[in-house]
């Protein structure tokens, strides 16, 4: 096994996922975003403090993150002497070492965020049906219960089960269950603001600010 391609694939795919963009989108604004909120670098926080505009492109950013990570070994496949048997290895450990990269960050004293937009860019690379399952999932569910963190949650355990379906790696299917387990994990401050009750809700006009 090509342990050195492996080695340099995930520290690629680590610093590309470690780009703290909401941090830096919101010190361009002269903002701490890890002092506002929920603290939380990700883009659902920087969508609260920064506004929509803002809140999307970190999402968007995010995301690509994860896509690009998991095209690294395609495109360094010739420079890292990547054997066609080893390619999907590669990508998956490309697609983790990213989602790792933005939960915890070496450029934030290894505190990111909670994955979920990264996973998604991952997932749009490796199982982009799974991943349309679980933007389902979670739309239904934030629409239901109008929680961000209960359609993420929804989305880390719908995701792993779309995968296992639709995908026949081994592999792949427990890397999922890990990293749907892991943005749960990260998710328990959420979980224990929504038990107090005092977890922010999505409102989707002024009437419902207004009440």
């Amino acid at each position: 096994m090509p342990i050195t391609s492996y080695l340099l694939t995930a520290l690629a795919a680590y610093l590309l996922g470690s780009f703290p963009t909401g941090f830096l989108v919101a010190r361009a604004k002269g903002i701490d975003i890890r002092s506002v909120g929920s603290g939380n670098i990700g883009a659902t926080n920087a969508m609260r403090v920064l506004g929509k505009p803002a809140g999307i492109a970190v999402l968007l950013a995010d995301a690509l993150k994860g896509f690009s990570s998991v095209w690294l070994p395609v495109w360094l496949q010739t420079t890292l002497n990547i054997s066609a048997a080893d390619l999907e290895m590669h990508r998956i450990t490309a697609g983790v070492s990213a989602v790792l990269g933005h939960n915890y960050t070496c450029w934030l004293k290894f505190k990111g965020g909670k994955g979920i937009a990264t996973s998604a860019g991952v997932y749009l690379a490796l199982a982009p049906l799974a991943v349309g399952i679980a933007v389902a999932v979670f739309a239904a569910a934030l629409l239901f219960a109008r929680y961000v963190s209960i359609g993420s949650i929804a989305a880390a355990v719908a995701l792993p089960t779309a995968v296992w379906f639709t995908r026949e790696s081994l592999l792949l299917r427990m890397v999922t269950i890990a990293l749907g387990a892991l943005a749960i994990y990260k998710h328990k401050s959420n979980i224990q603001r929504l038990r107090a009750g005092t977890e922010s809700r999505i409102h989707f006009n002024k009437k419902e600010t207004q009440k």
